[in-house]
């Protein structure tokens, strides 16, 4: 997977059908912006060319739940930007069907920590693109909806999947997810020194400036939510600050 350059990529996180921006990945948190679709559309229209979809219920579940709303921003979308998309996804097949109907990469979390080789499997009937989701808890990965403990370093989790086909991975601060409290530039500048794999940085951005850190720390790109949906600042904002 290739980021020509840093790339700000909003996210659509869909619980109950609606989007949703959780607190700490407490499901029981959490603010609705709407129809999936018409903020997917919104975002296109503002110039995203990636868009993150996560079906939160997907993740706590363990199987895919809001795979409606999330078809119709696929088909509403998928023509015009790229789609990755995670949430609930824990087979080959299920990753293949999806790629099949019009994402362009699969977010494997539980299901990668787990199962290592299903990256490599995915990735010889996909390849390039599987997305390993490493979400961190004080320090250490987390898995199953951001609720059970791995006992792994985020770095040294990282370092795993580079010979296994993974075309990036998505670190994600869970501490300061949704809380707009500031990044940790520097736990993502491990991840990054761990491989060569591209990193995708999500969590805690408040304004323009962490955008800037997360790329001085090699980042590849960072998914930003609550920070877009609250309008401290907006998608334009964001892609000319980290294009000077």
């Amino acid at each position: 997977m290739h980021f020509p350059e840093f790339e700000v990529i909003p996210a659509v996180d869909v619980k109950d059908g609606e989007t949703v921006q959780l607190v700490g990945g407490d499901p029981d948190t959490g603010t609705a912006y709407g129809d999936p679709t018409a903020v997917a559309r919104q975002w296109v229209d503002a110039g995203a060319e990636t868009l993150h979809l996560v079906d939160l219920d997907g993740a706590f579940a363990g199987e895919r739940v809001n795979d409606t709303a999330l078809g119709a921003v696929v088909d509403a979308v998928g023509d015009d930007v790229d789609l990755q998309v995670g949430g609930g996804i824990r087979t080959v097949d299920d990753a293949v069907g999806l790629l099949d109907a019009g994402v362009d990469r699969v977010i494997l979390g539980t299901a990668a920590v787990e199962t290592p080789e299903i990256v490599g499997e995915i990735d010889d009937r996909r390849a390039g693109t599987v997305t390993v989701s490493l979400d961190a808890r004080d320090d250490e990965v987390v898995v199953s909806g951001w609720t059970e403990g791995t006992g792994l370093d985020p770095a040294d989790a990282a370092a795993r999947y580079e010979d296994r086909g993974a075309g990036a991975i998505l670190f994600t601060d869970v501490d300061v997810e949704g809380q707009l409290a500031g990044v940790n530039t520097e736990a993502v500048r491990a991840v990054v020194e761990a491989g060569g794999t591209p990193v995708i940085a999500s969590g805690g951005v408040a304004r323009v400036d962490a955008l800037v850190a997360l790329r001085g720390a090699r980042a590849s790109a960072v998914v930003v939510g609550t920070a877009l949906y609250e309008e401290e600042f907006t998608l334009a904002e964001a892609r000319e600050a980290v294009s000077n």
